[in-house]
């Protein structure tokens, strides 16, 4: 039985962006090759092997890499996907079986001349397999470029922002689906799912060649909006509940977002008093974000807003982070969020949420988590809000 293989079944897919856009990006990347005298590079993270080769693996238990050098690329990949991976990969494809241990790292030895330098990103691979590949490749210096490269996927191409630019747009049909669906004791789950299967069939009519995988809706109610991330639960909304409605298409590994606070029939005085505060933090927030702004300042002019109503103690997180490729499971240009500790300058091609979120436990008047999420792509002279859905009082209290 074969240790490394190929398969080549059927013909190649059409890709997320043209040849040249693809062509571009590993330009740039062997040029910093070049500045950082290396070899070649072996990606291991969702996210880079994604933007490289516009292949998405399905990790379950087993490795994935893209190597690049100077004049090759190619996708490190499992037998199990067969010739999936060789029809969405821009690159070459070499595949290794599970008849041995280890072939993983026998397929990094045939692409990657041992001895020489050699980027990884440190920051993706476990304890174990970096021991296991300074082993494949001895006498060879591991270089860690990972902060490097998402400085260059941080800057994105007219292409990335016109993708990004139609997951927008498929968002804020997620939410009108949502929104419909609310009604008094219609469980969480049920809203979500309308929600998803909207955005599900918007994306295969928009990209009939596209994998649908990884779209998302979490729509929380109640106790459950005081948190972020808290998942979809069969708890069914009441008349006067905080709701959080959170939008999550996916298409070939981009992820765009639309989060917006909605009251279902009414809204007491204390629930409108914080959600307009958030609401004006969102609308200043919406203001500052432009080329020349470092994302401390942002975060720092911010908080006075919530300092001046006693509300900062109960903010949360950033204020917004990058988009592109990113998901809940995997990726993140950490270099790029509105928080008090990045000091990144905000320039055009860049593409940013403003997403200011409070939130009161339980016990205090107007308790819930408050959120509101638009995206910008910063242009020469300001941000063009791609976001179209409406936020606030006077949009989002669902008559159901």
């Amino acid at each position: 039985m074969e240790n490394l293989i190929t398969i080549e079944n059927g013909e190649r897919a059409p890709h997320t962006f043209s040849g040249d856009e693809y062509e571009g990006r590993l330009s740039r990347l062997r040029n910093l090759l070049v500045e950082q005298n290396l070899d070649s590079v072996i990606f291991t993270s969702y996210h880079n092997i994604n933007y490289y080769s516009d292949f998405l693996f399905c990790h379950f238990g087993r490795f994935y890499a893209f190597v690049v050098t100077h004049d090759k690329a190619t996708l490190v990949s499992a037998n199990i996907d067969g010739g999936q991976p060789w029809r969405r990969t821009y690159g070459d494809n070499l595949i290794y079986t599970d008849w041995q241990r280890d072939n993983y790292f026998r397929a990094i030895q045939r692409l990657v001349l041992a001895g020489g330098r050699v980027g990884i990103e440190q920051d993706n691979l476990t304890v174990t397999n970096l021991g296991k590949m300074i082993g494949a490749l001895p006498n060879t210096e591991l270089i860690d470029i990972a902060p490097q490269v998402m400085a260059l996927r941080m800057i994105k191409s007219d292409e990335e922002i016109a993708h990004i630019k139609q997951g927008a747009q498929v968002a804020d049909i997620g939410g009108a689906a949502c929104v419909a669906a609310i009604t008094e004791d219609v469980p969480e789950h049920e809203v979500a799912l309308a929600s998803t299967g909207a955005m599900v069939r918007e994306i295969a009519s928009r990209f009939p060649h596209a994998e649908l995988m990884d779209t998302w809706t979490w729509f929380q109610s109640g106790l459950n909006t005081d948190g972020a991330h808290n998942p979809v639960t069969s708890r069914r909304v009441q008349k006067g509940d905080i709701l959080s409605l959170n939008c999550f298409p996916m298409i070939a590994g981009y992820y765009t977002a639309l989060e917006r606070t909605l009251f279902l029939d009414h809204a007491s005085d204390d629930h409108l008093r914080l959600w307009n505060v958030n609401v004006e933090v969102h609308k200043r927030g919406l203001d500052l974000i432009m080329p020349g702004v470092r994302c401390c300042d942002i975060a720092k002019e911010l908080n006075e807003i919530y300092k001046a109503h006693g509300l900062l103690k109960y903010r949360t997180f950033g204020y917004g982070h990058s988009f592109g490729v990113l998901s809940h499971y995997y990726g993140r240009e950490a270099g790029l969020e509105l928080r008090e500790d990045i000091e990144t300058v905000l320039e055009p091609n860049m593409v940013v949420s403003m997403e200011p979120m409070i939130m009161l436990p339980e016990g205090i008047p107007g308790s819930g988590g408050y959120r509101e999420h638009d995206i910008l792509v910063i242009t020469e002279d300001g941000a063009d809000n791609i976001t179209g859905f409406p936020f606030g009082p006077n949009h989002n209290i669902v008559v159901g």
